[in-house]
């Protein structure tokens, strides 16, 4: 993992196009999870609640962050947003991702558009945001808990994001913020 930390901040630090960085870093991802890295158990734990984030690495300077998201099964986030970019690798279990064109600013109170729906398995990555395309939503499927290794240009446990109601576009901003591994 030191490896893998070094070499993103490698990247992030002197690439500035965020599609480059996105593919670059998902080569790197893709590496990681075929090779026999394997993540602390107290970092793969779900909770009974809702979907949980905890923090691997944060660059000092918060120009980006690594995470492992943990689903349970059958649960599913809300529609939303990043704003910044990500590379989700798939580290155990399946999700199923809900994409939505971003709408326009200058179109508020309009249903969002699917824009298509994949499932991602064990070893798969994909880039999962810029920042000119932004909106989806993952849900857990399969019998055994999701679990996604993430990385995100910023600090995503303090970045304000958008959730969208599919419905009607309303936004409403969060801040995700960071679980912490069970037994701390």
């Amino acid at each position: 993992m030191d490896t893998f930390i070094e070499d993103v901040a490698s990247l992030v630090s002197s690439i500035d196009d965020e599609h480059e960085i996105t593919k670059q870093v998902a080569a790197r991802l893709s590496a990681l999870l075929a090779s026999d890295y394997r993540l602390p158990p107290e970092l793969t734990r779900p909770s009974n609640e809702r979907h949980v984030t905890y923090p691997l690495y944060i660059a000092p300077d918060d120009s980006w962050s690594l995470a492992s998201v943990v689903w349970n099964v059958g649960q599913r986030t809300p529609v939303h947003g990043h704003e910044t970019w990500g590379v989700v690798g798939i580290y155990a279990g399946a999700e199923r991702e809900f994409r939505y064109v971003k709408p326009a600013t200058s179109e508020p109170g309009r249903a969002l558009t699917p824009a298509g729906e994949q499932v991602w398995e064990r070893g798969q990555v994909t880039v999962c945001c810029t920042t000119d395309d932004d909106v989806h939503a993952v849900a857990a499927v399969g019998d055994v808990p999701t679990v996604g290794i993430h990385v995100y240009g910023g600090n995503i446990g303090t970045i304000n994001r958008r959730l969208y109601d599919p419905a009607t576009g309303a936004v409403r901003w969060f801040v995700s913020g960071w679980d912490s591994p069970a037994g701390e």
